[in-house]
């Protein structure tokens, strides 16, 4: 069964990322294949039942792959799809914005923002 989109555009793409994890999951998704521990320690503040819920929707929505092996513990690996991969211009034009205005508001940035703007550009 098809899923029923609205018909703005930009109502679609906030229907698919408008949650605050799923895009710091694309975020940290952009520079590869992670395991749900690395992605649970990146994610600070967000409980194991709610990223599991948002990586079955994203996964359900196409943005991602879920790689899961038989080994004891479990191992289990988030890939982005080229449709997920598609959405980092949006991600970069969120970050460029952000930056203006922390700019604007004279708030500090640090390695890690310099990092993850290297990766998005």
């Amino acid at each position: 069964m098809e899923k029923e989109l609205p018909d703005c555009p930009v109502e679609t793409t906030l229907m698919l990322i408008s949650d605050r994890w799923k895009v710091l999951i694309l975020r940290d998704l952009f520079t590869g294949t992670k395991r749900f521990g690395e992605l649970k320690r990146s994610l600070e503040g967000i409980s194991q039942k709610v990223l599991t819920a948002n990586l079955k929707s994203m996964e359900a929505d196409g943005l991602l792959t879920r790689r899961a092996y038989p080994e004891v513990p479990p191992r289990v690996e988030y890939t982005l799809t080229e449709l997920g991969e598609s959405l980092k211009p949006v991600i970069a034009a969120m970050f460029d914005w952000g930056m203006d205005y922390k700019r604007r508001n004279n708030s500090p940035t640090s390695e890690l923002t310099d990092a993850l703007g290297s990766i998005l550009h």
